[in-house]
């Protein structure tokens, strides 16, 4: 059965699957990322598991992977198939594609992890259909994809969706990107957790905790909230003046509160534009497959894009 590798490369734990024609996940597998052991224990790891993923098709679907996809975090250049740098696993200046290629003899494609899993939610997931998306997941930081006509664009240097970084209250909190006030330091899932955790006076205390607290009608946790979308909405409203998509796809831990956060942040964005063009505001549809099915949507556009033997291995 003709089947692609996708690799979903996080901070502490790896996601892949084999992936058929039609995007079938036909075999899934996990592993723990191994950053604790250094860099070279986790490029180690990358090429070990992906090798036995294609000793998996080998025997269980009747023939090798025809091409791979790999997801990764950090600073990606996807044009030369390298990870350049990632804060979280020590890397820097790895070619994780052309190692990959002679491992495993196909081509291979290496994406940035929220990209790639824009470029699922844009194709086969909550962005079907439309021509410009953009997707927003708020997980400990928070990033962009955007898509335009079926493909996410990466930008001249590979830094194209850093939403998480337009300054929204401006000389507010520090960020560790060396500016102040960025929209992460307040509306992602880490930025909710820990100001909840200060106000609640339970250093345990997370972003789910406060979204269960808003729905019990507790006022400090209603306050909370609506700093975290006021400063969310703020953020959106300047991609979307820039951007103009057609979707806006919402995702990440934070999206898993459902309507308690959809509903108030749909009304500040409404509330927000003026001559703009309201997109339609939605939750990501794929959840945490959405990497490794986007991983496996670079590898087959990999066997139906002519490539030089440089850019596929």
């Amino acid at each position: 059965m003709r089947h692609v590798i996708a690799l979903d490369v996080g901070g502490t734990g790896m996601k892949a699957a084999l992936v058929g024609t039609d995007g079938e996940l036909l075999h899934q597998a996990r592993r723990a990322t191994g950053r604790e052991r250094g860099p070279d224990a986790v490029v180690d790891g990358i090429l070990d598991f992906a090798a036995e993923l294609r000793a998996y098709g080998v025997e269980h679907l009747g023939e090798p992977a025809a091409a791979a996809g790999v997801a990764v975090p950090g600073i990606v250049d996807e044009e030369r198939g390298i990870a350049a740098y990632s804060a979280n696993l020590g890397w820097r200046d790895v070619p994780l594609r052309s190692l990959l290629g002679e491992r495993l003899g196909v081509p291979v494609a290496l994406g940035h992890d929220v990209r790639t899993g824009g470029l699922a939610e844009g194709r086969i997931g909550a962005g079907r259909g439309a021509d410009r998306f953009l997707f927003v997941p708020l997980g400990t930081g928070i990033a962009g994809a955007i898509g335009i006509g079926g493909r996410v664009e990466s930008g001249a240097h590979g830094f194209a969706g850093e939403i998480g970084h337009i300054v929204v209250r401006p000389g507010g909190s520090p960020c560790p990107c060396g500016q102040r006030g960025c929209l992460e330091r307040y509306a992602s899932a880490a930025a909710v957790s820990e100001a909840w955790a200060s106000v609640s006076g339970d250093p345990e205390a997370d972003a789910a905790d406060c979204a269960k607290a808003v729905e019990s009608g507790d006022p400090q946790a209603q306050a909370v909230w609506q700093n975290a979308v006021d400063a969310l909405a703020d953020g959106l409203v300047t991609a979307l003046t820039l951007l103009d998509p057609r979707t806006l796809i919402i995702g990440g831990g934070l999206a898993e509160a459902g309507e308690t956060l959809f509903t108030p942040l749909r009304d500040a964005v409404r509330r927000r534009v003026t001559f703009q063009k309201l997109p339609s505001v939605v939750p990501a549809a794929l959840g945490d497959t959405a990497g490794c099915l986007g991983a496996g949507l670079l590898a087959w556009d990999l066997l139906t894009t002519p490539t030089t033997p440089e850019e596929a291995t």
